[in-house]
């Protein structure tokens, strides 16, 4: 995997259950995890290739810091998907200028939100 300079290489989030914060993501996303023990997870990224990010019992989740924005090619599914998981639909799906988009926390309560364009 290769790194850009000054771009976003690497999200963490913080979760207070790992088991449940990796089967939501798992089931919702389809993410999969490298296991670095019980307190962190790296989130592979999509096409195998390194990480993209990583689960962190030690850091505090909220809903406070910056926003992680995902994209969907089918925003719906993914609301169905995110719901069926065992996540929280906190905003939307509303219309924005570039299409439409929604927010949810995940079991650890991090908010994140989905975007599908116009």
């Amino acid at each position: 995997m290769a790194n850009t300079h000054h771009a976003i290489d690497y999200i963490e989030l913080g979760v207070t259950d790992m088991a449940a914060t990796r089967a939501f993501y798992a089931s919702a996303f389809g993410w999969r995890f490298t296991e670095y023990g019980p307190d962190y997870a790296g989130i592979v990224a999509p096409d195998g290739d390194g990480e993209v990010g990583g689960l962190n019992t030690e850091r505090a989740p909220g809903r406070t810091g910056p926003l992680v924005l995902l994209y969907s090619e089918d925003l719906d599914a993914t609301v169905s998907a995110v719901t069926a998981a065992g996540g929280q639909v906190v905003d939307g799906p509303y219309d924005f200028p570039g299409g439409r988009r929604f927010h949810f926390t995940d079991p650890s309560g991090n908010e994140l939100g989905v975007w599908a364009s116009a």
